[in-house]
């Protein structure tokens, strides 16, 4: 499967971050919620009087994630909310006068909340596609997400050819992980292995579960938390080739334009000054 002509028939488009190549939440400052937030009729948001834009509440950015994406955003023991994702967020937050809230929920409830208006930004290692862009707005990208392929180390399946024998592959539920492998076989654009061998879980760490133990034959997923999830547990590996590369952005509710102006300023002061960069390294080791 070609999974670059796939890449460039979703029109992903955005710049990539410079210096950066990545393998793609009670909050830090407020309370999140683990539910799924009900789609509902967008609320009128609270005028904060400064830089001309506008949040869900007045003097706070709400942020929706789903917190199961290390090293991006994951909970800590004390039942907060840490990664590259929140503390990004963080610190745009800062720079725009506001207090950082992060809500917590499943991946596809983080990108609804944003469109209804129940939170201000997204950020879950969101990547940037056609259909996406229908329904939202992305600020510029701020990184490069890999996605591969996570198999028990003695797996008849070797490489990403090998995938087409796979009688259930393992993703991420509304990730592009499963939009790519759930597409028809016959698909002219963009071939995949058809939703009849395609599991979506609600988490990358159910998919990982369910391939330790023996309910899928693969997982594919993005390589950070791949590598994390290697980790912890024996017997797997990742397989060496990529099966996609893609771009990481925010999100935000469609014509949000002068919040959407707002995040890329703050995030260009923090790549200028090396906030940004200081707080990749801090969780993933160059090498």
């Amino acid at each position: 499967m070609n999974m670059m002509k796939k890449l460039t028939a979703m029109g992903l488009a955005l710049a990539l971050c410079a210096g950066l190549t990545a393998g793609c939440s009670n909050s830090s400052s407020g309370s999140g919620s683990a539910a799924t937030p009900a789609p509902a009729a967008t609320p009128a948001p609270e005028n904060n009087g400064s830089g001309g834009f506008t949040t869900v509440e007045a003097g706070k950015l709400h942020m929706s994630t789903n917190a199961a994406f290390p090293p991006y955003e994951m909970t800590t023991d004390n039942g907060g909310f840490e990664g590259i994702d929140v503390e990004v967020a963080e610190a745009i937050a800062a720079k725009l006068g506001l207090e950082l809230v992060v809500d917590d929920m499943g991946f596809d409830a983080a990108l609804t909340a944003v469109q209804t208006g129940q939170s201000d930004i997204a950020m879950a290692g969101i990547t940037v596609n056609e259909d996406r862009l229908k329904v939202m707005d992305f600020s510029d990208s701020y990184a490069t997400g890999v996605q591969v392929v996570i198999v028990k180390k003695d797996s008849p399946i070797q490489s990403i050819d090998d995938l087409a024998n796979a009688e259930m592959i393992g993703t991420q539920k509304a990730t592009t992980g499963y939009i790519y492998c759930s597409a028809p076989v016959d698909d002219p654009d963009a071939p995949g292995y058809g939703e009849d061998h395609v599991t979506a879980f609600d988490t990358g760490a159910l998919a990982v579960m369910a391939l330790v133990n023996g309910q899928v034959d693969a997982v594919v997923i993005d390589n950070e938390p791949a590598k994390a999830f290697v980790a912890a547990n024996e017997g797997l590996k990742i397989l060496e080739t990529e099966f996609a590369v893609e771009d990481y952005a925010i999100g935000f509710a469609k014509g949000n334009t002068a919040l959407l102006e707002a995040v890329n300023a703050a995030m260009a002061e923090l790549k200028a000054d090396g906030t940004f960069q200081k707080i990749v390294d801090k969780y993933i080791t160059a090498g």
